[in-house]
């Protein structure tokens, strides 16, 4: 940006309220996210480089895929693959071994390359692990900004918002955006020049449930959000219960 985007008018009100509904929804994200590829129940002992891998692995499958899909998705993957979700396992498995279990989620045959690919990537650029910045990371095919934001931060790292469908829907719903922003990359920016980066690492999986269950893309949950009915939504619609049937 040439210049800061000026922060939105009440927006610390309208984000406490987005929080504490957020508090009581249970949302596809809070148990198949990204983070969660990096959970293996079967292995307490997985080495760090393996988690990492799980966790760019998820990222990768998501695109176009919902959370539960993109979950059974990195499950298969785990629970096929000889020796589980690691490296080596990826380099000895066929591309289309790996579409096999993956045949679920969008553009399957495209990802299932992708990780062919990322794991010949790390054994010769990386010395087998993830790499942990944002230029190596965009490097790796099939990893967006999107996905690079969302991995570092799930690795501990607060170096930017990952912004999805439905953090761009949402902040633009909301006119956090003093012009309507076109593009995930527009979001980013704006959101990251005003809102306090302590926040940073909360945003997305906040306003993706919120998305996910109540701000949906078709047929907002209007009647049933608290940013509504506190009036702070400059989107909100009015529902108006059908008629009862005699």
């Amino acid at each position: 940006l040439e210049k800061p985007h000026p922060a939105p008018k009440r927006w610390e009100e309208t984000y406490e309220v987005i929080r504490k509904q957020r508090e009581t929804i249970f949302a596809p994200v809070d148990g198949m996210g990204c983070e969660q590829g990096g959970r293996n129940p079967k292995q307490e002992g997985e080495e760090e480089p393996d988690k990492r891998l799980s966790i760019i692995v998820s990222l990768m499958l998501s695109s176009q895929t919902k959370d539960p899909v993109t979950h059974q998705a990195t499950m298969n993957l785990r629970n096929q693959l000889p020796g589980g979700l690691t490296l080596e396992a990826l380099e000895a498995a066929s591309a289309e071994e790996i579409d096999a279990c993956i045949c679920k989620v969008g553009f399957h045959n495209t990802k299932a390359k992708n990780l062919k690919l990322l794991a010949e990537r790390l054994r010769t650029h990386h010395d087998g692990d993830v790499p942990g910045d944002l230029p190596s990371l965009l490097e790796i095919v099939g990893v967006g900004p999107k996905m690079a934001y969302l991995y570092l931060q799930a690795t501990g790292q607060n170096v930017g918002i990952g912004v999805d469908t439905h953090v761009h829907r949402i902040t633009n719903r909301l006119r956090w955006h003093k012009k309507e922003t076109q593009t995930a990359e527009q979001t980013r920016l704006n959101l990251e020049s005003w809102l306090p980066k302590h926040l940073w690492p909360s945003v997305n999986k906040m306003l993706v449930g919120f998305g996910q269950e109540i701000c949906k893309p078709v047929g907002p949950r209007c009647d049933l959000c608290d940013v509504a009915t506190a009036k702070l939504c400059p989107s909100r619609r009015v529902v108006v219960p059908s008629p009862k049937k005699k």
